[in-house]
């Protein structure tokens, strides 16, 4: 009832949010996306939202948005802060030679680093974008993997024994899109198998049993929604350009009205 009235009376749109929410939620992750053709549909993927926006506003893709869309990324998954890019440079070549871009989460990103790569995103050479990790502590640590897990990449550490220098493309995560605003990034339809997704949520279901810190057990428990929950996938098509940006914007817009009402 509520997304349709967030849709201005646009049934169709009222009832594909509804659907969404029942899916993954009220707290559950929905992105929008332009469909080929006139299609209209939902698709429930694997995917994780983490309240880490972008480094900075140099990477945003969509101006109008304020926000950072990435289609097929590589993401690097740094445990350590990085300040100087000497060491990523194999890695940045390499990506630049693939022709997609890079999403890079680490502890930090400082000064001289995060300069390098605004500079090379500017001059085009490389589509880039860099958050911070979720999390502190042992908890990051925890939460790099489940990225990981998801993205089917490794984490860089040197702890683990993987050096900067060493890490080739086969160990970097992918995503069919990354979505960063100024607070959060969303990582859409990760390229792990179910499986291995299924196995880290039982894993992280049996810290909950066991566990004996009531902290300790409501962060695995937001960490094992962040997971299983996945991310609804809103696919919005139209006869022309102009009337698939129109359609998107009415359903972001409804599903933002909407969200603020189940609040």
């Amino acid at each position: 009832q509520v997304g349709i009235i967030s849709a201005n009376g646009d049934q169709e749109v009222g009832e594909k949010i509804a659907e969404a929410m029942e899916k993954v939620g009220k707290e559950g992750v929905i992105t929008v996306e332009e469909a080929k053709g006139l299609d209209f549909d939902l698709d429930v993927v694997e995917g994780m939202q983490f309240d880490r926006g972008y480094l900075s506003p140099y990477f945003i893709t969509n101006p109008e948005k304020m926000s950072v869309e990435l289609d097929d990324p590589y993401i690097l998954i740094h445990e350590k802060k990085l300040s100087n890019l000497q060491a990523m440079l194999p890695i940045l070549e390499a990506v630049v030679q693939s022709g997609r871009p890079l999403l890079i989460i680490a502890e930090d990103i400082e000064g001289e680093a995060l300069a390098t790569l605004v500079v090379n995103k500017l001059r085009g050479g490389l589509k880039v974008a860099a958050v911070k990790a979720p999390g502190f502590g042992d908890r990051r640590k925890a939460m790099l993997e489940d990225i990981a897990v998801l993205t089917k990449g490794e984490v860089v550490s040197e702890d683990l024994g993987i050096k900067l220098e060493t890490v080739t493309l086969g160990m970097l995560g992918t995503a069919k899109r990354v979505t960063i605003d100024k607070d959060n990034t969303s990582i859409v339809d990760g390229a792990c198998e179910a499986d291995a997704i299924k196995g880290r949520v039982e894993a992280i279901r049996l810290q909950i049993e066991n566990t004996t810190s009531d902290y300790d057990r409501e962060k695995l428990q937001e960490r094992l929604a962040k997971l299983a929950g996945g991310v609804a996938v809103i696919k919005v098509g139209g006869a022309t350009e102009v009337e698939v940006k129109e359609r998107k914007d009415r359903v972001d817009d409804a599903l933002h009205a909407t969200r603020a009402a189940v609040e």
